[in-house]
């Protein structure tokens, strides 16, 4: 069986393509022209075990809202089309992930209902390079509307605004690689509805 996703969006402001294999390695080829969005993703391929590709062209003249939304969406567009019907998957999935002085915690559920709760120190520093340190739960909303998931994502504590994205970006890509695994026991789709 086959779970991947590929997803094209164009609109005036940006141009994204993406595909993603939930079975895959951790190959991970992405190209936003956002350097630390760019590495972010890079972290979500390689520790999810997803091979990724990223390829988005956009009006970064103006900022890079615009691309880095875009491509959240087009991401979670992707995951979604991945999962299929989701027969066999675990579900949830949980993550706890440390990096340095920083550690974030992500719950997810595969679940066809788009939900995220979402928080992170205050006073974080508000640039890390050319990345809004406000765009990490901009990106985190885009994903979940587009992959229907539920997503929580919590960082106690940390110091250092580049630790504190980043072990988000590293939690969820365990917490989806874990919920989205096939569970050989579960033959059918894991809800009481019959459907996610």
């Amino acid at each position: 069986m086959s779970r991947v996703g590929r997803v094209e969006r164009t609109t005036k402001e940006t141009s994204v393509v993406v595909e993603i294999d939930l079975d895959g390695t951790g190959k991970v080829d992405v190209s936003t022209g956002v350097g630390f969005y760019d590495h972010m993703l890079d972290q979500l391929g390689r520790h999810g075990l997803f091979d990724l590709t990223v390829k988005t062209e956009g009006d970064l003249h103006i900022d890079s809202h615009h691309t880095i939304e875009d491509s959240s969406l087009a991401l979670g567009a992707a995951f979604r089309q991945a999962l299929g019907d989701k027969r066999g998957i675990v579900r949830f999935g949980h993550a706890s992930v440390p990096l340095d002085e920083s550690l974030a915690q992500v719950t997810v559920d595969l679940s066809g209902r788009p939900y995220l709760v979402h928080s992170e120190p205050e006073n974080m520093a508000p640039m890390i390079g050319s990345y809004d340190t406000t765009m990490t739960r901009h990106i985190l909303e885009s994903f979940v509307a587009q992959a229907q998931i539920a997503l929580h994502v919590h960082v106690p504590y940390g110091r250092n605004a580049h630790h504190i994205v980043e072990c988000q970006f590293k939690a969820l890509a365990r917490a989806l690689r874990y919920a989205g695994e096939i569970d050989p026991r579960q033959t059918g789709i894991p809800s009481t509805k019959g459907a996610l």
